[in-house]
């Protein structure tokens, strides 16, 4: 796992912008994953990690915790792959239904409704900026 982790932090360094704030510490991934309800994939290229997801499950639903594509390997169906993926491991699990909170004007909303996801939800001014700006969270949905 330690490898994975390092993986996932180097995507999670170069894929959120840090204007938002949404990228976690180390010290969060390794506390989730040390939950044992929390599942993660690591999506490579050649010797690189071009992404992953990070996911908790819970009874008859998983939730998306984090996604993220290293901008070197977007616009390759890593996105896709992680979802399909995310997918199938959940319903192995038991998951009937995945869950995925994100911001407004996410840039990807767009791939989150190409793959069934619908909004369920809203929460206004929920997510804090750095600068102090506040942001509203948009909860979505998708059956297995």
């Amino acid at each position: 796992m330690e490898d994975d982790l390092d993986r996932i932090m180097t995507v999670m360094q170069a894929a959120f912008d840090p204007a938002y704030g949404e990228a976690w510490t180390r010290r969060q991934v390794e506390d989730a994953l040390l939950l044992g309800r929390c599942h993660y994939c690591v999506a490579q290229s050649g010797s690189e990690a071009a992404g992953f997801y990070l996911s908790r499950h819970g009874y008859e639903e998983e939730e998306l915790l984090l996604i993220a594509v290293h901008p070197r390997f977007r616009g390759r169906g890593f996105g896709q792959q992680l979802l399909d993926d995310l997918a199938q491991q959940a319903a192995l699990r038991g998951a009937r239904r995945l869950l995925l909170e994100m911001r407004r004007n996410n840039p990807a909303e767009a791939l989150y409704r190409r793959n069934g996801f619908v909004p369920i939800g809203e929460r206004l001014n929920y997510y804090r900026t750095p600068s102090g700006d506040r942001l509203d969270a948009i909860t979505f949905a998708r059956g297995l």
